[in-house]
């Protein structure tokens, strides 16, 4: 099998929009930016929306929407096979002129038929060629009701293989292909043909896509093969499996990869953990962008199916929240704890975040810590206030107020050291201050570290809050 030389590397993502981006396709698309940013080569981009009846504006505009978030972006396209039908046709008719190509008038009640004829006699159900011109045979009479479809006369002897960058050498049996419809009685072209094309005038060299389309590969060689093109090489990647090991679907969590964007992911974090679902460099948990497109290599893609893990993730998420920057965070998060009723406006948010991100695992884990400054104080029910506020806890409180009012600097350090020297005082333990203040301040019992807590909150409300106890 001939198969592309060039040094040009160029690859493509070629989703059909009849749903979103669906984790399955945001990792095939990652390999194939991948691959490409490795060797300085082309991305391309191109939306298979020759499905009418399910493909979709807003499933479209999903796509570009994940990839866009996930930074995949695309060197050319994207490109629509809609907008590509002229060329399909010219393509067609030359493969007729050349006798690759035949009208099938046989009925689709009529091939079922036949298909079925074929199971009984324990053969592959399949199309029996009755259209197919074949020197000195005798077709039959064309209906004059009926409206053929074009087929591909596919090669009847012999072998079609490969050597696949994932699985290895593939080798399908020529008899086992049947004469593929590559356009429809209305004239339009199917899938396995618009894909052919589009590789072919896109000069597309190297295919990664999902080990479900292995099917299709030989298919399209053969047409390939037909119209004198260079072949790409093909790698299929194994399918992702729930935690649950079956087929990962919509009832393991997310449908689209912008769910994950609602949920508080981080792009970078979710790039890393797809990126590790069925490739590896050594014993490399984490990596940035830049090191996987180092990194990148077919060869260390997996032969075998990958698990999602909702508690990997989560523990990648968080990895790269503690390793944010705050004010980066703050930017990231600010519109999550709007989103909750809090206001950002005269908050030290990069302060929150930096205080909070050592716990989070998500964006939106943030958001609900960052309430705590962000929104109207809510004093403490009475009964956790009868609980807490003891008369010894009361003590403690005003003697720690009466000293902050004259701290130099409302910051952490002063404040921790003042919580010392109550303590020291009175010679009793953190908690028997520590959660008074949190009570009297917050309304919460429990908090982050309070020192930083009441110097993220302000000298003003927490002697206010401490008044009159």
């Amino acid at each position: 099998m001939s198969t592309s030389t060039s040094n040009v590397i160029r690859t493509r993502f070629a989703p059909s929009p009849t749903g979103y981006l669906h984790l399955g396709g945001a990792r095939t698309a990652l390999f194939s930016w991948a691959f490409a940013r490795h060797h300085q080569g082309t991305f391309v981009l191109r939306i298979e929306d020759t499905d009418l009846e399910r493909s979709t504006p807003e499933a479209v505009q999903g796509i570009l929407d994940g990839m866009q978030w996930l930074g995949l972006d695309a060197d050319e396209g994207p490109f629509y096979q809609m907008q590509r039908m002229d060329r399909y046709r010219e393509v067609i008719a030359q493969l007729l002129k050349d006798g690759h190509a035949y009208y099938c008038y046989s009925s689709p009640e009529e091939v079922e038929a036949m298909r079925e004829k074929a199971r009984v006699q324990g053969l592959k159900p399949r199309y029996d060629g009755t259209w197919r011109p074949e020197a000195g045979k005798q077709l039959p009479a064309i209906p004059a009701d009926r409206k053929p479809v074009v087929r591909f006369k596919s090669p009847q002897s012999g072998a079609t293989s490969w050597d696949d960058m994932v699985k290895g050498r593939i080798s399908f049996d020529n008899s086992e292909l049947d004469d593929l419809v590559i356009a429809r009685p209305d004239g339009t072209p199917t899938y396995n043909f618009c894909v052919v094309v589009d590789d072919w005038d896109m000069a597309i060299t190297h295919v990664i896509r999902g080990d479900d389309h292995v099917n299709n590969t030989p298919r399209q060689i053969v047409i390939l093969q037909a119209l004198g093109a260079t072949l790409p090489e093909y790698g299929h990647v194994p399918m992702i499996l729930g935690p649950d090991g079956e087929k990962l679907s919509k009832r393991h969590g997310a449908v689209s990869i912008m769910d994950y964007d609602k949920d508080g992911y981080l792009p970078e974090a979710m790039i890393n953990y797809l990126a590790r679902l069925g490739w590896s460099h050594g014993d490399d948990e984490l990596f940035t962008r830049e090191q996987l497109v180092e990194w990148f290599d077919t060869r260390s893609l997996s032969k075998s199916a990958s698990q999602w893990d909702p508690k990997k993730l989560n523990w990648v998420n968080a990895h790269y929240i503690k390793a944010s920057d705050n004010a980066d965070l703050a930017e990231r998060v600010a519109p999550r704890i709007e989103a909750l009723g809090g206001k950002t406006d005269g908050q030290d948010l990069p302060g929150i975040m930096g205080l909070l991100k050592d716990r989070a695992e998500t964006l939106n884990q943030l958001a609900e810590g960052a309430l705590l400054f962000c929104r109207p104080f809510e004093p403490a029910s009475d009964e956790l206030m009868a609980e807490v506020l003891t008369p010894e806890a009361r003590v403690l409180l005003r003697d720690f107020a009466s000293k902050a009012i004259s701290l130099p600097q409302w910051n952490t350090e002063n404040l921790a050291a003042l919580i010392k020297q109550v303590l020291a005082d009175h010679e009793v333990k953190m908690p028997k201050l520590a959660i008074p203040l949190r009570v009297a301040v917050t309304g919460q019992k429990q908090t982050p570290a309070v020192d930083a807590v009441l110097a993220l909150v302000g000298r003003d409300k927490v002697l206010g809050r401490l008044a009159g106890l």
